[in-house]
């Protein structure tokens, strides 16, 4: 007997999406499978970050559904899209000011916390235990992004490379199941993309399934399974790195876009 194929960790399944009757999103349909790397690639305007804001509800589809690890998300308000396990970073690297690597890092476990606030304010002995933790897995991941040197640094004074790779390990202490990565090697040097290849790549062994939107695609032959080109808000392929790579309609579309310019 055959085992069962395993749950998508997401199916996007028909989304369109309209502003003001222009179409951003037309029809978008694709499936992400647990413990894979998915890039979602295109040229600028294509409909890239309006998918991810569809995928996270932050905006509603016009049309067709999510489904995350086969729950449907409609209606579902975003902190519960998160309980389900999807993570977000953002294009941007966002630090809090006034607070060191090592503190921005460990506010990524907040939603975690178990122990209430009252009891933090008293720092009872299950409060330190759990900040004990917090910060030993925090330490952890900054020494797998190569930033443990500069944990009581603040850190808004690394270098755009390490604040980005801050913003990724900082998505990990929530403790994703999916993990959707905006953009992550944008204003990266050769050294600094290669740092982040390798981490992608320790985040995938870990067993995190990835939704990467990438425009760099030396990193997407490097890393994705699979490739999900749009343009102007309609998929045109679907396939592995090297399928896209040689796709008539993909190089068109890029192509296309740069004799424009």
């Amino acid at each position: 007997m055959s085992s069962a194929q395993p749950v998508a960790a997401l199916e996007a399944c028909g989304l369109s999406k309209s502003f003001g009757g222009v179409t951003a999103i037309a029809d978008v349909s694709f499936c992400v499978m647990p413990g894979t790397v998915t890039a979602l690639i295109g040229p600028n305007g294509a409909g890239k970050t309006t998918m991810f804001n569809l995928i996270t509800n932050l905006e509603q589809a016009s049309q067709g559904t999510v489904r995350l690890f086969g729950q449907p998300t409609a209606r579902m308000s975003p902190e519960r899209i998160a309980k389900l396990g999807l993570v977000r970073a953002f294009q941007t690297a966002r630090v809090f000011p006034g607070m060191t690597t090592l503190e921005n890092v460990a506010v990524g476990a907040h939603r975690l916390m178990e122990v209430s606030a009252y009891r933090q304010m008293l720092w009872t002995r299950d409060a330190r235990r759990e900040e004990h933790a917090i910060r030993a897995q925090a330490e952890a991941l900054l020494d797998l992004a190569g930033l443990l040197a500069h944990r009581d640094r603040p850190a808004t004074e690394l270098p755009m490379g390490g604040q980005k790779l801050l913003e990724v390990i900082r998505a990990l202490m929530a403790s994703p199941r999916l993990l959707l990565l905006d953009e992550p090697a944008a204003g990266l040097n050769d050294s600094e993309t290669a740092e982040l290849a390798s981490m992608l790549r320790a985040i995938r062994t870990s067993g995190i399934t990835l939704l990467v939107i990438e425009h760099n695609m030396s990193l997407v032959r490097a890393l994705a399974d699979q490739v999900v080109v749009l343009d102007a808000g309609r998929t045109i392929a679907i396939g592995t790195p090297d399928e896209i790579r040689n796709n008539p309609q993909v190089i068109e579309a890029y192509i296309g876009r740069e004799e424009e310019v």
